[in-house]
């Protein structure tokens, strides 16, 4: 990387209008560390703070050529994968990474299995494991909650951040796995109330802080600080889930 220059985030998500989770998301979470977000728009949503009320998959092609002018021009040190939208864009984006890794094999790919939203509503027009096995395999960590991690079974990557936000009791505890071997736990206070986009906002600022060259056990660490920072500042814009505060926070 050049002299003053920033690392570079390649981001695939849904546009989320209520600027709570997805891209939205992302752009700030990253922009947080210190790092610069690409995001590449695989879905359109109708939603709000709590519900999604639709989706529509961006098509496979066009999210490709997003994707393609920003490889061929900027340096990618990191990739942050949000929803895909459809099991054909997790295919393109799948191929996509191949050619990536095939440049760069040590290039950290930091997957948010999202199966559904907070309420259970569909963000994909396909099968929602179906489309994240898709993309597994090429993650070097996924960051599933409990429900998600039940739902897909299997996770194939070197690298695993079981989140127990979905969990109960006082206490949240994330849980660290390495080739499938517990690493470490961290434990952080529960905080009260419904947020809007806390797994975006998690990934998105570790990818970030790896985009920097941190060692994983510093970038999780990191990464958490941040996210519980952020949701124990948030803020409201209407009735229901608050959005984290990502923005006017020191850099960690």
């Amino acid at each position: 990387m050049s002299p003053g220059a920033v690392p570079a985030v390649l981001v695939f998500a849904g546009l989320d209008p209520s600027g709570g989770a997805g891209l939205a998301a992302d752009v700030l979470a990253i922009a947080a560390q210190g790092a610069h977000a690409l995001p590449v728009a695989t879905a359109l949503t109708v939603q709000d703070n709590n519900r999604v009320h639709a989706v529509q998959a961006v098509d496979a092609g066009f999210v490709l050529a997003q994707a393609q002018a920003l490889i061929d021009t900027v340096e990618i040190h990191a990739v942050k994968l949000g929803i895909p939208g459809s099991r054909a864009n997790a295919r393109a984006i799948a191929g996509l990474l191949r050619a990536l890794r095939a440049r760069d094999p040590q290039l950290p790919i930091v997957l948010d299995p999202v199966l559904a939203s907070g309420h259970g509503d569909a963000l994909a027009e396909d099968d929602p494991v179906a489309i994240v096995n898709e993309l597994l395999p090429l993650a070097t960590i996924a960051l599933p909650n409990e429900p998600e991690a039940c739902a897909v079974g299997n996770f194939p990557c070197a690298h695993l951040l079981l989140t127990g936000g979905h969990g109960e009791g006082s206490v949240v505890e994330n849980r660290w796995y390495t080739h499938g071997q517990l690493v470490r736990r961290w434990r952080w206070a529960r905080l009260p109330g419904a947020f809007h986009g806390s797994g975006c906002t998690l990934a998105a600022s570790l990818a970030g802080r790896l985009a920097h060259g941190e060692t994983m056990a510093a970038a999780l660490g990191a990464a958490q600080a941040y996210c519980h920072d952020a949701l124990a500042r948030a803020f409201a814009i209407a009735p229901g889930q608050r959005i984290p505060r990502r923005f006017l926070l020191p850099i960690v």
